[in-house]
């Protein structure tokens, strides 16, 4: 599966949370990549929520999230955000433009906590640039 997510939104995702760190090119492609794979499955079961309501459009709702968020608010694009949630459902299933912002905004939280715990973790390490490697311990710890 290649990945769907352009990096540079990434990449400023970890910036704003690393502080002084530096980030590597490897490292926000991780974050992208684990990214992916999590919205694609948080849009599964979304579409599970649909199917049970008997609908087959992904609405906000479908997503747990009560406000949607503006798009000029977001760092993540919205285009990919929509090509990801398509990943895993059905092509049948449609996915409203509250729906894309709405997994958009999960998504941007998701990384924001991996962001923040990989810079914590290459701090410890006393390197002064977040790795690839601190975002996987990042998600070993976690999961």
């Amino acid at each position: 599966m290649s990945v769907e997510l352009p990096f540079a939104p990434v990449d400023d995702i970890i910036r704003r949370h690393a502080g002084d760190l530096r980030v590597s090119a490897d490292a926000a492609e991780e974050l992208a990549r684990r990214i992916q794979n999590h919205g694609a499955a948080v849009a599964a079961t979304a579409a599970e929520r649909a199917d049970t309501d008997g609908r087959k459009t992904l609405m906000a709702a479908d997503f747990s999230v009560e406000n949607v968020t503006d798009r000029e608010s977001l760092a993540l694009p919205v285009a990919p955000i929509d090509r990801i949630a398509r990943l895993d459902i059905p092509d049948e299933y449609r996915v409203s433009e509250d729906a894309r912002l709405a997994l958009a905004a999960r998504l941007e939280e998701y990384a924001a906590d991996a962001a923040a715990g990989a810079a914590i973790l290459a701090e410890h390490a006393g390197r002064r640039t977040v790795q690839a490697e601190d975002v996987e311990t990042y998600f070993e710890l976690v999961e």
